[in-house]
This record gives structure tokens, sequence and C-alpha cells, in this order.
């Protein structure tokens, strides 16, 4: 990745016109950070999901996947805390009537010099009054009063008018995997430690989200939730710190463009908690967060819901409540940082640019793309992709040069290109593109399979 080269607009405009991600509601003008994933994006997307799942559950013989309901009884929410804290503090410019969170834009004018967690609404006020801090959006000095911006989306469950129930939609998924840690270790025989992990959508209603996929009001979330005593628990976390680098890393981010971040200012529960940062094209911003939590939530939950929320140890016969490391990351902000990462452009001779993502192959949308060398031998062509189809996501293409047709796949970051030829005809051998590389192979039809297979596992 070019740092210097490299905008979020080349990124939005590679999306939609490669069918990665489009605005969502296009036709209607669309609805402010919202996204529809198209054909490419969706299995870019999956890919990711796919990896994290194997990493952390499928190779992780004490954890275990759940999918809980986006819709909880409303008391989680009260034992959790978001129901009276759960906020932004918000202000408006009275120029230009934009909204924006006070703590941004004092971090924006500070570069980075002042860290607005750790202050108090009066104490954010007093530093943009003394340092005149000016409208980011229209440039004026008109602020109200901070105010506190409720981050949960209710609804409404009932059918009969002015008898409904107030519900909401999950700001995060992990209280889906703390509520059902009683289910989970008793159905499974867990055995502290071990852990649950569950992908699924969360939502916040946030007032300036922005910066294309970083920050939106819907988004999936990737979370792994770990039980464990509390004289253990510091090694875990700093393990699960470890695990969370070396995923990003194998997934195909730079390490000089991650870095952790410790917070500045911890919740009164917590014990540690640090970010793991990305250099995005808008400077370094959170990836995704390891958080000791300690007994809070299971505590919680067993006090409001009335049920023990205690393990007992099988060969000690102790009781206690376990501690808990979390490990959260957002799909989406993991596949914009995945496309940043791949993003490159090349200068070709006679002035020409190539460009092209370099996912990891496993990542990759496709595997691998068939293209006939003319269409009078398409049936050989479509044969193959039938074939190569029940093992890969496989892309077909006959329409134009061979030339434009790589770079087509170049810039949907396709790992293999498989050219059928008239001497495929006669031989039954193909010729296989590099897309990083640009170097060409022949090989016979029967082998392409275990070609492709050794070139993209994970």
């Amino acid at each position: 990745m070019d740092d210097m080269k490299l905008t979020m607009d080349k990124i939005v405009n590679l999306c939609k016109s490669r069918g990665f991600v489009f605005p969502g509601s296009d036709i209607y003008g669309g609805f402010a950070n919202t996204w529809d994933f198209g054909p490419v994006g969706v299995e870019l997307k999956n890919n990711i999901k796919k990896a994290w799942w194997k990493r952390f559950v499928q190779e992780a013989p004490t954890s275990y996947g759940v999918d809980a309901a986006i819709l909880m009884n409303p008391t989680v929410w009260d034992a959790s805390g978001h129901t009276k804290s759960f906020s932004d503090p918000k202000m408006d410019c009275k120029c230009c009537k934009q909204r924006f969170r006070a703590d941004n834009i004092i971090e924006d004018h500070s570069k980075g010099s002042v860290v607005p967690d750790t202050m108090t609404n009066e104490e954010m006020e007093q530093y943009i009054a003394e340092h005149k801090v000016k409208c980011p959006k229209c440039g004026g000095f008109d602020w109200t009063p901070i105010r506190q911006f409720k981050l949960m989306f209710e609804t409404s469950r009932g059918t009969i008018e002015g008898e409904k129930d107030v519900v909401y939609l999950r700001p995060e998924t992990c209280q889906g995997e703390y509520v059902n840690f009683l289910n989970v270790q008793r159905t499974s025989r867990a055995k502290v430690p071990f852990g649950i992990a569950q992908i699924g959508k969360s939502f916040r209603n946030e007032i300036t989200p922005g910066n294309f996929l970083f920050r939106t009001i819907e988004f999936e979330q990737m979370e792994h939730q770990l039980f464990c005593k509390e004289e253990d628990s510091m090694n875990f976390y700093n393990e699960y710190k470890d695990k969370a680098w070396k995923f990003a890393h194998d997934i195909g981010l730079s390490e000089d463009h991650m870095r952790f971040h410790d917070h500045d200012k911890l919740a009164h529960y917590a014990k540690a908690a640090c970010d793991i940062q990305y250099l995005f094209p808008i400077g370094w911003q959170e990836l995704n967060g390891i958080h000791h939590r300690g007994v809070w939530d299971l505590s919680r939950h067993g006090e409001y819901s009335g049920k023990s929320m205690q393990y007992l140890d099988p060969v000690t016969n102790e009781r206690y409540t376990p501690n808990v490391i979390e490990y959260s990351i957002g799909a989406d902000r993991l596949t914009l940082a995945a496309l940043c990462e791949a993003y490159e452009e090349q200068a070709l001779e006679g002035g020409d640019v190539r460009v092209v993502l370099h996912f990891n192959p496993f990542i990759a949308p496709y595997k691998v793309a068939i293209l006939p060398l003319q269409k009078n031998i398409a049936d050989k062509a479509k044969e193959v992709y039938t074939n190569l189809s029940k093992y890969f996501m496989c892309d077909y293409d006959e329409a134009g040069s061979i030339g434009k047709r790589y770079r087509r796949q170049d810039e949907i970051g396709t790992p293999f290109c498989v050219t059928i030829d008239f001497d495929t005809l006669e031989d039954n051998t193909v010729t296989v593109r590099d897309r990083d590389t640009m170097e060409q192979v022949r090989i016979k039809i029967d082998e392409l399979k275990a070609y492709i297979e050794d070139r993209i596992q994970f």
C-alpha cells in the first residue's frame, strides 16, 4: 500500500465500480452511512468471517459458537448498563446546523495531543471555548452546549397501540454470549477456561458516522469471550493480544500499519483494555479491541436474572464467577482495512496504470477466473468452470481482449486466471496466470484443483 497515494475516495470509487460496496438505497439517493455489499464484496467479507471462525472456533478445541437473537429481553440492557449510560457527547454548530461528537472535534483539533476520553462534558466545553475550536464543516464558532445522545435504537413489540413494550436493537453482540454462558457450559460440558464466539449484526444510532465502512449505523461484529480464573486472566489477556495481532497480520495487514494502543481511561469494572489500531487513509484508527472485563458481566446478569452465573469446578468443587477476556473486531472495518492494505497502483510501460488488489488468496472473492481465449472455444472453458466451481468461487469472463480481462480480475483481487486456448483442445493443458507476479505456467486441467488448493490455505 502506498500511503502517499491512497485515499478513501479511491477505495470508495473502486468498490462501487467493481461490485464490492454500493451506497445503501442507492436508487433513492442513498441513506446516510448505510452500505450494501455487492457480489464481490459479500464474498470478501464472508471469507474474512470464515477465516476468523476457522482460527478462533474451528481450530480452538475449547471455543464454542453461538448465534444469539438480535432482539433480547430489555432487562439485558439494564444489567449491562446500556439503558443508563450508553450515549455520546454531541453538540450542534448553530451556523450550519451540523451535529458533531465533542470528543472527536477536540481530538482532531489537538491532533491527538489531548485525550477527551478522560474529560467531563464541562471540561470539553471549556476546552472548545478556550481554544476557539471551529466547526469542521463551515468554520463557524457558535456551538450549542454538549448533550448526551442515546446510541441504542428503540423499537416496540406488541400489536395494540398504547400497549407496546419498548425493545432495543442490540448495540453489541457480546451480551448474547454472556447470557448463554450457562447453556453453553452445560450442553458442551465445557471446563473453564473456555470461550464463546459469535458473528452477528449490531446497531448504533450514531449521529455523525462516516468515512465509508469505518463507522456505520449497522455493522457486523466478530467477538470472542474467554471465561477463565482470575489468577490466569492477565496471562490470557496478553495471549489474546498476540492472537488478535497475528490474525490481522495473517489476513494480510502489514505490521508497519498496525500498533497497540492502551486505553487512557478504563471502565470502572475493567482491569486492562487496549486496541489494535490500523493506519487507514484517514489516519490511525481502532481496528479491534481486547478487554479484561473482570467478573462484571456475569455478576450483573446473575444479579438481574436471579440465576447464579457461578462455575462449579468439577475437580476442586470450588464455586466462582469467571473473569472475562473479550476480543472484538468489526467485520466491516476489517474488510475496509483489507481493501486499503491490498490496493496498489502500478505504473506500466506506455504510461498505463494497473490497479491490483493483493488479497491473501484465502479471503479473495474469487479464487480463479476462467477465460476462454476466444468465444468459439467457450464450451471447453465452461466445462472447466463447472468443475472448479464445485470447490472454489470462480468467475467466468469471455468479453474483451485477454489483457482487459486480466486487468478486471486484478482489480477485484483474483489470485489466478486460467486461460483456455486452442492448445487446450488438443492436450488438455491451460495457462495459469499469477495475479501478483503476472507469471504464467502451463499445467494440465486435472492438476488445476490441487494447484489452486495448495496456494489458498489459511
